[in-house]
């Protein structure tokens, strides 16, 4: 204890500039607090959005009571967002327990809305049509998974719902029908969240434990030589680094409670929730209040064994010992285990993720993550050194022969910025392996609505909506299937494209034979639809609007060769008809009007939003695709790119602290070479290769190491891409921008007063 309140003495009692490095420590952790809580709280949102989606889920039977209430839902899509209705029709005997958010159940004619639909209802009153009834009141929080949500409850009779409908027990799932996101891709997003910021932050704290690093480890080596215990120095150097750490602790969980208030209220591009998910859990503060300071005691342990063990050497500045080569063990160890991965993919037989796979692939990656941190210094030093030594620039040796002299600055420096640029190609990887298993594997993306659901003049508005390649018409031909008779024309049925040769050359890879203007047979090589059907086998087609009722076809004999895509509607056609086929200001009765666009998440979720403005009642089908994928595919991510955001912030933060202290520290060291004839000039040339150097080689070996461990788990996840190779342009110029800022960064750090004061106090 006596050797702690020494600590707290001198911490206050050295001068202002110490306790200025005391407060920035403590600002410093609490940076890193409140990141880290905020990576903590994430899966915990989520949680509460799939308890409060579960918990207000019908319980529900096909049989019951003749007079049971009945209950009806239908989710649809209004744009790139689910629009979930829930019917219900009390009976006599049926449940009267109220879903989550309301107080009773629905009356016939009465509509509960959540408050972003009553909103919608004001700006677009044509979604009223979806919605039978008066709008009555608004669904509290408990009954919506989250603020934007489209929700409604719909009271109604049994005769309306009598088909479809089922028998009403209550509502409470165990379960979220559909998740926010599944717990298979949750994993893989809090493996790269942990990659993207737990590793930086890591790092960061342990830089801000290190602040005056040099300053400190001369005043413990004064203690020692006066006979302070090497315990004694271990205690007094743990008093100003966990004390900063706590203090920081607290500041950042108050930092947090703040930032959950505005984002909560704000939100995030896809996800939003209220200020009581965000709410900091008890492990959570755990975690923070008693990990933080751990580390920092942990980190202070260690830097002060070298003064404890030596107080000459560190007070006469000897020449520290080259950096521990273990570090390049840990990172040929990682780099083996997802080479050898890589390997698997070469050879034709990708290995799979089960099984050791899956924990050998996340060791992999770490060990090489950790190992690319802990192999800087070594690779500082072995640059510095060779260059030092063969270099004629003044202004070239200064910067590495200062290097050499404190290689293990370069990993407080530069760390942060290369773990970024590495977490970075894992962050791609997850995204691809998202996109290709919640979307098709195909450049286009088919949209399929009800004809009869739509006016002529919404069907040439949506055909001109922003992104939509091209549209057409799908009919499906009559059978009467109520009064069959042997000698029936009619005896099957057929699915034919209305559209031009253009129209079905955008809808699939690719088309040969086609001739505008007539009717043909369509053939996929690769599919067997139609291939049981002979050559002037007779359709009909019914028709709304014109003066002919119908219109029939015969399957002709010449035929269109065309691929299609995998998830494509073209696929279930047989006839290709040519609108002029059709007599004029006729429909076709039972048909789908069909859109294509890109299959790109963002172009998607634009096609969707302009369907939902031309006509918003309409029920929208994503062939191959649902909504509920897509609204995953927005929430993983805006959580990728908030862990972007904050590994990002983290890194900067961690390179000007490491930086601005570093300066600070080297001021006696800068005054000399002043006082002999160096020129500012030079000195900031000196300052920007101290950094440059390694940054440049540490982001390379980041680029290189993360293609690595993406191509790993990208070859192990079973998908169609392997190999990003489009994700290298991306990553060589967020490398060069962040060479960039901190040559620029490091330029303002010499001082322009010389104070030879320094020189005399050293």
């Amino acid at each position: 204890m006596t050797e702690f309140l020494l600590g707290l003495r001198l911490l206050f009692g050295a001068g202002r500039g110490n306790r200025v490095r005391f407060f920035l420590m403590a600002a410093g952790g609490s940076l890193g607090v409140c990141c880290l809580a905020l990576v903590l709280t994430v899966p915990g949102i989520l949680q509460a959005h799939d308890g409060r989606a579960a918990a207000r889920q019908p319980v529900s039977s096909s049989k019951g009571a003749a007079d049971g209430t009945l209950v009806l839902q239908r989710s649809d899509a209004y744009g790139s967002k689910s629009f979930t209705r829930v019917f219900i029709a009390q009976g006599k005997r049926g449940t009267r327990s109220a879903p989550p958010g309301l107080t009773a159940l629905p009356a016939p004619g009465e509509v509960f809305v959540s408050p972003r639909l009553h909103a919608l209802l004001r700006e677009a009153p044509a979604v009223k049509g979806l919605l039978p009834g008066r709008e009555t009141g608004i669904i509290g929080a408990s009954g919506l998974a989250h603020p934007d949500e489209l929700y409604a409850y719909i009271g109604t009779t049994p005769a309306r719902i009598a088909d479809g409908s089922r028998t009403l027990k209550g509502f409470g799932y165990d379960y979220a029908p559909n998740p926010a996101v599944e717990p298979s891709t949750l994993t893989d997003v809090r493996f790269a969240l942990a990659t993207l910021v737990l590793l930086p932050l890591g790092i960061f704290l342990s830089v801000c434990a290190r602040l005056s690093a040099a300053s400190r480890m001369r005043r413990l080596a004064a203690l020692r030589l006066l006979g302070l215990s090497i315990k004694g120095i271990r205690r007094v150097n743990s008093a100003e680094t966990v004390v900063a750490a706590l203090l920081g602790a607290f500041l950042g969980l108050a930092e947090y409670w703040v930032l959950n208030q505005v984002m909560s209220r704000t939100g995030l591009s896809a996800l939003r929730w209220y200020p009581a998910d965000g709410a900091l859990s008890a492990t959570t503060i755990a975690v923070c209040l008693v990990g933080c300071p751990a580390l920092a005691w942990f980190v202070g342990r260690r830097s002060a064994r070298e003064a404890a063990a030596d107080p000459l050497a560190v007070r006469r500045t000897a020449p520290p010992r080259p950096p521990s080569k273990w570090g390049g063990l840990l990172l040929v160890s990682g780099l083996g285990i997802v080479s050898g991965y890589c390997a698997t993919g070469l050879t034709g037989r990708p290995a799979s993720s089960v099984g050791m796979n899956a924990l050998l692939v996340v060791g992999g990656v770490v060990l090489t993550g950790v190992g690319l941190v802990l192999t800087l210094p070594l690779l500082s030093y072995v640059l510095a050194r060779r260059v030092g030594r063969t270099t004629r620039s003044l202004t070239l040796s200064l910067a590495m022969r200062r290097n050499e002299a404190e290689p293990g600055s370069t990993m407080r420096v530069v760390t942060g910025l290369v773990l970024l640029v590495y977490a970075a190609s894992l962050a791609q990887g997850v995204l691809i392996q998202l996109e290709q298993v919640t979307r098709p594997d195909g450049p286009v993306q088919d949209y399929s609505l009800s004809l009869s659901g739509i006016s002529t003049q919404q069907e040439r508005d949506l055909g001109s909506v922003p992104g939509v390649r091209t549209h057409a018409v799908m009919m499906n031909s009559w059978v009467d299937l109520e009064n069959p008779r042997p000698d029936e024309a009619f005896a099957s049925s057929a699915t034919a494209l209305v559209a031009t040769c253009a129209q079905l050359d955008r809808m699939v890879r690719h088309t040969r034979g086609c001739v505008d203007g007539e009717v043909m047979r369509l053939v996929d090589p690769n599919s067997s639809v139609g291939s049981d059907l002979k050559p002037g086998a007779p359709f009909r087609f019914r028709l709304t609007g014109g003066t002919a009722a119908h219109v029939d076809v015969a399957l002709p004999a010449a035929k269109v060769v065309y691929s299609g895509y995998s998830a494509s509607a073209v696929g279930n056609a047989v006839l290709l008809v040519p609108p002029s086929a059709l007599p004029a200001h006729a429909r076709p009765r039972d048909a789908e009007l069909l859109l294509t666009s890109s299959s790109e998440p963002a172009q998607v979720r634009g096609v969707l939003d302009g369907i939902g403005t031309v006509a918003p009642i309409a029920e929208v089908e994503l062939v191959g695709l649902n909504v509920q994928g897509l609204e995953q595919i927005s929430v993983v991510e805006t959580l990728l790119a908030l862990g972007m955001v904050m590994g990002l912030l983290i890194g900067v933060a961690a390179f000007l602290v490491s930086v601005t202290d570093r300066a600070v520290e080297r001021r006696a060291q800068v005054t000399a070479v002043t006082l002999i004839g160096a020129r500012t000039r030079t000195l900031r040339a000196v300052q920007c290769l101290q950094v440059v150097p390694p940054l440049a080689l540490g982001l390379v070996l980041a680029v290189v190491t993360g293609k690595l461990a993406e191509s790993s788990y990208l070859i192990t996840g079973g998908g169609a891409i392997r190999w990003d190779i489009d994700g290298l342009p991306l990553l060589g110029i967020a490398a060069a921008g962040v060479v960039s800022i901190a040559a620029v960064g490091s330029l303002p750090l010499v001082g322009r007063r010389i104070d030879p004061e320094l020189i005399r106090r050293d």
